[in-house]
């Protein structure tokens, strides 16, 4: 298993390669050169399988046994979930008026970035144990990324990392779960600027070939494959879960309705469909909706600037996994790919080619859901079932609000009338715990756990990033000093 850049220009590197790296020195993103097909037989044989289970399973179709052992992998793999708090890892919450919603958020930080950052910090761990190696990790975050990535890291002596979040345009608990990490090779970054305007220093340190190779500079940021990787699983078990039969010809399809921010989730969704996974694909987004433009008309196209919403983490205007989907429905065309992606970069406005275009919205749904539509849902789902849904989850439940035929979906525990629609699985990215001021604003009590209160007391580290700054000349004087310490 080789894996490419989007954009062609790159020579084809091996897992470890592409584990270490942001983004590929072209420019573009690394994607497998091969996508596995599974054949119904090996669905079946995984439908029995716990998600622990499906994550090693798909792990090991893309990580040659010569490079991680299958046993090895394994143990990574329990290492990394063993801090979750609940022993399935994931859980469904079968709720009423068939909403059935994956609960991704059982790990530290109480949201779905834990599940493949772990198993990416375990795999880092293997790789640099084994080499004597040191990298340098720069991460940018709209909110839960950031906490995640350094939870997966923090403590660990071949590693630093530094993390820029934008300043007050996360929670007060997403920034605590950042600025409370005192670790010798943790560095917080706070930033006067918005999630896509952080993303551009990081851009320009990576695209500095000299000083990346300097100091091995790694993305932990969904530019990364391995984040990708682990997130397939999520798609398995939810088909899984809710598909009401594998004994069907053909198989049945159950959609699947994903929270999207910078896509790094939806774009594994792609691929388990494109591995055979008999899935519908819905991709929800807030009111920064370039992403439902895109599906909708074709419009990849930035809308002004960034708007504050309560679902925060989704606040992206540049989606940058955009480009690997594109990818993968243009037929690999690296040539295509990179010619739309630098017309973007230039003019930050692309239409895309109708026949593309066509393929994508074959492949995807969309919605979009502004504030009120949150707060909606998020009420809704209380008095309906005394269950609360963080703002983004919300994004999901209010598709499937407004879906004609929710009242007809069933789960494999239900009746299999042919007048039934397929059934569907909202993905949950967070706990509501991280979202009080949502929660408020639904008028809803939060359910705040120990853990996230005791945030409030405790000792802050971070560095104000000010407007007019050279924010990229900061980040290498930073990761130059740190360096001398190595």
């Amino acid at each position: 298993m080789e894996y490419i850049s989007t954009r062609g220009g790159t020579r084809a590197v091996d897992f470890e390669g592409a584990l270490f790296s942001g983004y590929a020195p072209d420019g573009g993103l690394f994607m497998p050169q091969n996508i596995p097909l599974l054949d119904r037989d090996t669905l079946q044989r995984w439908s029995s399988l716990c998600y622990r289970g499906l994550v090693k399973e798909l792990c090991s179709l893309f990580i040659p046994a010569d490079l991680i052992p299958r046993n090895t992998l394994s143990d990574l793999i329990d290492r990394a979930f063993s801090r979750f708090r609940y022993k399935d890892v994931v859980h469904l919450s079968r709720l009423k008026d068939g909403l059935n919603v994956l609960e991704l958020w059982h790990g530290v930080t109480y949201a779905f970035k834990d599940l493949s950052l772990s198993c990416t910090g375990q795999f880092l761990q293997y790789f640099l144990e084994k080499k004597q190696k040191h990298v340098t990790i720069l991460v940018g975050t709209s909110g839960d990324t950031g906490s995640s990535a350094i939870e997966s890291v923090r403590g660990q002596k071949n590693m630093d990392i530094f993390v820029l979040l934008p300043k007050g345009l996360c929670t007060q608990i997403q920034e605590l779960q950042m600025t409370t990490v005192i670790e010798d090779n943790v560095h917080v970054f706070a930033a006067h600027g918005n999630s896509d305007e952080i993303d551009e220093p990081i851009k320009e340190l990576f695209a500095d070939d000299d000083f990346a190779r300097k100091y091995n500079l790694m993305s932990l940021n969904s530019v990364n494959w391995s984040r990708i990787m682990v997130q397939i699983a999520h798609y398995f078990y939810a088909y899984f879960q809710c598909t009401p039969s594998l004994d069907a010809t053909p198989l049945p399809v159950v959609e699947i309705v994903v929270p999207t921010g910078g896509g790094g989730n939806i774009t594994a969704g792609c691929i388990a469909q494109k591995m055979g996974l008999p899935i519908r694909l819905v991709t929800v987004v807030n009111s920064n909706d370039i992403i439902h433009r895109t599906v909708q008309h074709g419009d990849f196209s930035l809308a002004g600037s960034v708007k504050a919403t309560l679902a925060s983490a989704m606040d992206i205007q540049e989606p940058y996994n955009v480009e690997r989907i594109l990818w993968l429905l243009s037929g690999s065309d690296s040539r295509l790919i990179k010619t739309l992606m630098e017309r973007f970069s230039q003019s930050k406005s692309l239409k895309l080619p109708e026949d593309l275009h066509r393929r994508l919205s074959e492949t995807l749904r969309s919605c979009s859901a502004s504030d009120e539509d949150i707060v909606g849902a998020m009420r809704r789902c209380w008095e309906e079932n005394q269950y609360l849904l963080c703002p983004h989850s919300a994004v999901a439940a209010h598709y499937h609000y407004s879906q004609p035929d929710r009242a007809c979906l069933h789960t494999k525990f239900s009746c299999f009338s042919s007048f039934c629609s397929i059934p569907r699985c909202c993905l949950a990215p967070a706990s509501a715990a991280k979202f009080q001021d949502a929660v408020l604003r639904a008028g809803l009590v939060p359910q705040i756990p120990p853990e996230i209160t005791a945030l409030t007391a405790m000792e802050t580290r971070s560095t104000p990033l000010e407007r007019g700054q050279d924010w990229a000349q900061v980040l290498r004087e930073r990761i130059g000093a740190v360096a001398q310490q190595w």
